[in-house]
């Protein structure tokens, strides 16, 4: 509604923009396009400020959104994207400066189609189809390349030029397909389908040269991608640049930034081999040769030790302390049967002095009664009883006569007689 003012009663400043933050506020929620020129996200914060630009009139507003309402759109939008804002007007009266506030942001145009894409790739990754176990190693050396391409394209005569040159060898299967376009994805689905049941085929090169987003989208379609993930032949995906990056890199085995990539890096150089091959060479033949020197050093040493040089000489020196040891047992042994000898001489002496024999020697007898007993006492004999006498050279037999009982001092002292007359 109009406010009454004139020269004489004027409005405040500050009362002039609260009018205006009213007014703004009955606005309500806008949908708002423009070009993002700045944008601020700092680590932790709740809210993200940008700037949004009206580059045909070069007026702009600033832009505040909670966290995850950016986020929700922060794979495909960045500074210099153009959006669509569903935002809330909003007016700071202290400084009377215009804002919104922004509850959805959309893309427009390739960031919608990006955007799009983004939620593809999240969906597809999901399902496990970009795993890296999943990823299948490339032969060494392919004897035959499948290789999908427009006809008659740079990209095929990248491909065939850059790998022949390396190993000229090399075979390729070609599919031409239209690499853009409605035909696109069924035309090169077929063709890696079919290359995928040839046998021969070690590696599948899907090639295409530069161009728009929309160009590449067919490298992006779900179909294609399912496809190359059910392949059994690994699948090297080379399309457009440097930049480019279609969904078919993710899933595919290995990723090559252009065609002339990936024709060096399904293809060995065979130049590079041969040198590798040379200096493998030269490597084992030095390890070779220092092998034979150390062994050769080895068993050098080995000869100029003496028991090599003078094999007899151990010999020589374990008989002489044989020798040694055999005359040393000699002479213990002769030792030892001296000194038993010795011990045999005195003990037979002693025996033969302390024999019965030599007592019988000496002149004295044994009687001995029928019964073989010894006799010790007179009354043990009865009178006419025949004893048998031993003597030193023999027996004989006596018969007793009893007679006065002698003393046995007198007999003693009469054995004592005969004894010195002997002597």
């Amino acid at each position: 509604m109009a406010v009454n003012t004139s020269a004489d009663a004027p409005l405040p400043v500050g009362q002039v923009s609260r009018l205006i933050g009213g007014w703004i506020d009955r606005l309500g929620a806008v949908w708002v396009e423009g070009q993002i020129t700045q944008l601020s996200r700092r680590p932790g914060a709740g809210v993200v400020f940008l700037t949004l630009r009206d580059p045909s009139h070069d007026i702009s507003v600033g832009v505040t959104c909670y966290r995850q309402v950016f986020d929700a759109v922060a794979d495909v939008v960045g500074e210099g994207a153009r959006v669509v804002v569903h935002a809330k007007p909003e007016w700071y009266a202290p400084r009377g400066q215009l804002s919104l506030r922004a509850v959805e942001i959309r893309p427009v145009g390739v960031g919608e189609l990006l955007a799009r894409l983004e939620q593809l790739k999240k969906s597809l990754a999901a399902e496990g189809l970009f795993a890296l176990d999943r990823k299948k190693p490339l032969p060494f050396l392919p004897q035959l390349v499948g290789l999908v391409c427009g006809r008659a394209s740079a990209a095929e005569r990248d491909v065939l030029e850059n790998a022949r040159h390396r190993w000229p060898a090399v075979r390729f299967e070609v599919r031409n397909v239209a690499v853009q376009g409605v035909h696109a994805v069924p035309q090169v689905v077929q063709a890696v389908k079919e290359l995928d049941a040839l046998d021969e085929v070690d590696v599948i090169i899907v090639a295409r040269g530069g161009g728009s987003v929309e160009d590449l989208l067919p490298f992006s379609d779900e179909q294609l991608v399912r496809a190359v993930a059910a392949c059994r032949t690994p699948v090297v995906s080379a399309i457009g640049h440097e930049p480019d990056n279609p969904l078919l890199d993710h899933v595919a085995d290995l990723r090559a930034s252009t065609p002339t990539d990936a024709a060096k890096k399904v293809v060995p150089d065979v130049g590079e081999e041969l040198e590798r091959v040379r200096m493998l060479r030269g490597r084992a033949r030095r390890c070779v040769e220092g092998f034979v020197e150390r062994e050769e050093s080895g068993l050098a040493h080995a000869l100029a030790r003496p028991v090599i040089q003078d094999p007899h000489r151990m010999i020589d020196e374990r008989a002489d302390q044989v020798a040694s040891l055999t005359d040393r047992s000699r002479r213990c042994l002769r030792h030892l049967l001296d000194r038993a000898d010795s011990e045999l001489t005195h003990t037979h002496a002693r025996v033969v002095a302390l024999s019965p024999a030599a007592t019988l020697q000496r002149g004295y007898a044994v009687l001995q009664r029928a019964d073989g007993h010894v006799v010790r006492d007179p009354a043990e004999v009865a009178a006419d009883e025949v004893l048998r006498a031993r003597v030193a050279e023999g027996e004989f037999t006596v018969r007793a006569d009893i007679a006065d009982t002698v003393d046995s001092t007198d007999y003693t002292d009469n054995a004592d007689n005969a004894d010195n007359a002997d002597n």
